[in-house]
């Protein structure tokens, strides 16, 4: 039997993307994710909600291409793999994170909300900058958030 590392999460960014880029070139982007779940209790029958946070992170064009684009409450359909990452810090003490590796990015904001963003093609109005041939690039210019 073969081995599967996919996740898919729908949620809002709690933060805006931050691009950099390590020492041989290659862009890196990095934003935060908060999916909300509701649950009843067993203890007391009362609807519950919980959120998760999620680590994302993007490579290469991908990354330079949207990074721009994803601030702080749009909500986004991602699509990739989980990898976690240890280090020792200045004390000695290991930490751990795990992230998503994105592979996919699509914009679910309709246009006009969030300010702005979403409805860049597509059957399902959802932007898809995935790359791989799809959607390079928004097809209406003019909605595009410039400063």
């Amino acid at each position: 039997m073969g081995n599967l590392n996919r996740v898919m999460i729908i949620g809002n960014t709690g933060r805006d993307a931050e691009l950099r880029y390590t020492a041989n070139g290659t862009a890196v982007s990095d934003f935060s994710m908060a999916v909300n779940s509701r649950r009843r209790s067993q203890q007391s029958g009362e609807w519950e909600d919980e959120t998760e946070w999620f680590q994302v992170v993007l490579f290469g064009d991908r990354a330079e291409r949207i990074s721009q684009y994803i601030t702080k409450g749009k909500q986004l359909y991602v699509e990739g793999r989980l990898r976690t990452r240890n280090w020792d810090d200045d004390q000695g003490v290991r930490h751990y994170r795990t992230e998503v590796i994105a592979n996919n990015v699509e914009f679910l904001d309709r246009r006009g909300e969030s300010g702005g963003g979403g409805d860049w093609g597509g059957s399902s109005g959802a932007g898809d900058w995935s790359g791989g041939g799809r959607g390079q690039a928004p097809s209406d210019v003019d909605d595009l958030p410039f400063e």
